[in-house]
């Protein structure tokens, strides 16, 4: 594949099966880049001092995939240099271990792919209308994401 015929892309995909990192990371290899950077949420087993037995993930799917294109728009205008982008999140049950999010980045260098992956996360996390429920052995909990914009603005 030649530069000319390698546009820009993002890759964007909510969907309820496993989700694979060779899947996701070879989306945004690139000819002309030398940096491929990754995130990879997984569901832990602990949190704060409770068994965590499995996380259940809500989305409003429509609008979640439309902000995950505004958070690439602005990964584009921030870091120019970004040739793909890619974004897949899990839906319903994410079991201990299994990754709930993977994001990845490349670019001609690491900085800004590495830059661009911290960026996308921590803007998904606050801004993408998807919903975590944390299962416990014996109870349950919504969890909202400290970096929510509209959680927060209650408060």
């Amino acid at each position: 594949m030649g530069e000319s015929e390698d546009v820009p892309k993002d890759f964007i995909k909510l969907k309820s099966e496993k989700l694979s990192v060779d899947e996701v990371s070879e989306l945004v290899i690139s000819p002309c880049c030398g940096a491929v950077s990754l995130f990879i949420g997984t569901t832990r087993n602990n949190f704060e001092g409770k068994k965590v037995v499995r996380l259940e993930y809500e989305a409003y799917t429509s609008m979640a995939e439309s902000e995950i294109k505004k958070i690439c728009r602005d990964i584009r205008q921030k870091w120019l240099s970004v040739r793909h982008i890619a974004v897949h999140h899990r839906l319903g049950v994410v079991p201990v271990t299994e990754a709930s999010v993977i994001i990845a980045v490349s670019s001609p260098h690491r900085a800004e792919s590495l830059e661009a992956v911290t960026y996308c996360i921590n803007t998904l996390k606050a801004s993408v209308p998807i919903w975590k429920k944390e299962i416990y052995e014996d109870e349950y909990s919504w969890k909202e994401n400290k970096e929510c914009f509209w959680a927060n603005s209650e408060k």
